[in-house]
């Protein structure tokens, strides 16, 4: 079994930058991704890195350049670096394992309750 704690949202600016972090409990040895959802839409792939080293990260399109994926083996935490946020970026957060390097949310076995970002601009 796997826990999942996302924190570090909240309110920030058009431009301005968040770091989200996933606390991770349980079996630790998954990969990992972040999705968003918006009021009304349909969850979004963000981001996803490997257990490992060995495979380099993956982004949305709407975030590369800007999102920056990264994890702590030793701290157990997974880490979602946003920079030059967006108004477009507001959405409820999302970490989640998988067993598999995906983009597909179907992939994802294990789920965190989310936390809120909301960028003004």
């Amino acid at each position: 079994q796997v826990q999942l704690v996302e924190s570090g949202g909240g309110l920030a600016q058009a431009g301005a930058s968040l770091r989200l972090s996933c606390a991770v409990s349980g079996r630790t040895s998954y990969n990992m991704g972040w999705f968003r959802q918006a009021p009304g839409k349909e969850r979004e792939f963000v981001a996803a890195i490997s257990w490992s080293t060995t495979s380099l990260p993956i982004y949305g399109d709407s975030v590369k350049g800007r999102f920056t994926i990264s994890r702590d083996n030793a701290k157990s935490t997974v880490y979602l670096q946003m920079n030059t946020l967006k108004p477009e970026d507001t959405a409820n957060y999302y970490c989640a394992a998988s067993s598999v390097l995906g983009r597909d949310q179907r992939q994802y076995h294990y789920w965190g309750q989310g936390t809120q970002v909301t960028v003004s601009s």
